[in-house]
């Protein structure tokens, strides 16, 4: 076998690693995240707090979401804001949603 050919299945696999790494909600549905979002009126709290929209909560530059765990941590701080007894999945859903806001890795 050619060295170069040797190289694809090793190349694949490199593929593969980084895209697992860069879904950092996995079990996450970014729609049934937004669902969730709307239901429990999640900015209505941000607009108060910020004004607008409140979608600028996501972009401050003094945030406090800054990796995956921490997002958790707030979507569960700011659930009990809601009266919202969210599962672990949701929590997962609401991740994948809100990462369009923080982007992270």
């Amino acid at each position: 076998m050619r060295p170069t050919m040797r190289l694809i299945p090793a190349l694949l696999l490199l593929c593969a690693a980084s895209a697992a790494q860069a879904a950092p909600f996995p079990n996450g549905n970014a729609q049934t995240g937004e669902k969730l979002f709307n239901q429990y009126k999640c900015n209505s709290c941000h607009a108060a707090m910020l004004g607008g929209d409140g979608s600028a909560i996501f972009t401050r530059a003094d945030r406090k979401v800054h990796n995956p765990t921490q997002l958790i941590e707030q979507i569960r701080f700011c659930s009990g804001n809601v009266g919202a007894h969210l599962t672990p999945q949701e929590e997962q859903h609401l991740g994948a949603y809100l990462n369009r806001y923080y982007k992270l890795p």
